[in-house]
């Protein structure tokens, strides 16, 4: 007669000393997850950002993006970003009158100081029409703390019209030439991008008016005064740095998920108002502009880029569509270098290293 008694004891000690250790193992996982959560570290997501823009104030920067009011987010190392505040807490009074399709959502944003303000631009319109306006509120400080924190409509800077204009008014950037006059780049699709110039206060183009076509895809076929035709180009972003202005540009469609193919280009001028020419001398008014940044099969649908210098170094801001998310958009803040010739590069690398954090 064979005993299985010992055994069998052997195996119910190895059974109950596995089944607890395995269990304060998953006790131990449940608290330190606990501890992460509680750290917010295991939460920590992306900011998910269309069209960003960026300015400092003090020791902190201020990202803006497409959204409800234009969505406003906040940080001391361009990394962990706090939501700071909205612009509108419901929508320029005039936006219906001018996009009655208007949903809510304020487009492009784009932000500058000068003289003791920042100016805050932004897009009114509906998607795939010209029916569009950029307009400009106003104030003495982004941080929503300060007693001077007031966000100030000053309505209307340009405004297209279906039938009339052969441009699109969206997708507003600012830059200051060399002598300390402002101008403001804008345009999608249609008959590509313009700069005009902006008169003293940066709310309304100076007088006598000067424009100036800086960049276009495919000849614009007549007749599509109130569609946006071929040319796939939108987001100018010029960006001064030595003897050029460099103008950025976003080619392909946005916002179409894993069909989306933006992607961004760039040439460069000795002159705010152009010619801007590619690395190979092509114009862009012609359809040139050289390759700066295709997306890959993570990241997808990248661009509608702006561009900045800070403390001696040169950024790229822009938004990029994370295959693994569903296509959600997400910030990209991408280091500028120059090679021997004075062309801008990024790494491709840096879309996946930079991962931003929302604190809250």
């Amino acid at each position: 007669m064979v005993n299985t008694s010992l055994p069998n004891l052997f195996h119910r000690n190895l059974f109950q000393r596995t089944t607890t250790r395995l269990r304060l193992t998953i006790t131990g996982l449940v608290c330190s997850a606990a501890l992460l959560l509680a750290a917010g570290v295991t939460q920590a997501k992306q900011v998910d950002v269309h069209d960003p823009a960026m300015a400092r104030e003090g020791d902190t920067w201020y990202l803006f993006s497409t959204g409800p009011g234009i969505t406003i987010y906040s940080s001391k190392d361009k990394i962990n970003w706090t939501f700071s505040d909205r612009a509108f807490a419901d929508q320029p009074t005039w936006a219906k009158s001018v996009a009655p399709g208007f949903n809510g959502h304020l487009w492009a944003p784009d932000v500058v100081e000068h003289n003791g303000q920042f100016y805050l631009y932004y897009s009114v319109s509906a998607f795939g029409k010209n029916t569009s306006a950029i307009g400009v509120t106003v104030n003495k400080t982004l941080d929503p703390k300060s007693p001077d924190y007031r966000w100030e409509d000053k309505g209307i800077v340009i405004q297209s019209v279906p039938n009339r204009d052969n441009w699109n008014a969206i997708d507003a950037a600012v830059i200051f030439d060399e002598e300390g006059q402002a101008w403001m780049s804008f345009g999608s699709f249609w008959s590509g991008l313009k700069i005009f110039k902006l008169n003293s206060d940066l709310t309304r183009p100076a007088e006598p008016q000067e424009w100036h076509s800086i960049a276009r895809r495919d000849q614009v076929p007549a007749g599509t005064e109130a569609n946006a035709g071929p040319g796939e180009i939108e987001a100018p972003f010029i960006l001064r740095k030595g003897d050029y202005y460099y103008l950025f540009a976003s080619w392909g469609l946005c916002c179409k998920g894993k069909d989306s193919t933006y992607h961004l280009v760039v040439g460069r001028s000795k002159n705010v108002t152009g010619p801007y020419l590619d690395r190979a001398g092509r114009d862009m008014n012609q359809g040139g502009g050289s390759l700066l940044l295709l997306g890959n099969k993570n990241w997808i649908g990248l661009g509608h880029n702006s561009a900045y210098s800070w403390d001696g170094k040169e950024y790229l801001v822009l938004h990029a569509y994370e295959t693994a998310d569903k296509y959600l958009q997400k910030l990209k803040i991408m280091n500028i270098s120059w090679d021997k010739e004075g062309w801008p590069m990024v790494d491709p690398k840096e879309l996946e290293t930079y991962q931003s954090k929302r604190v809250k």
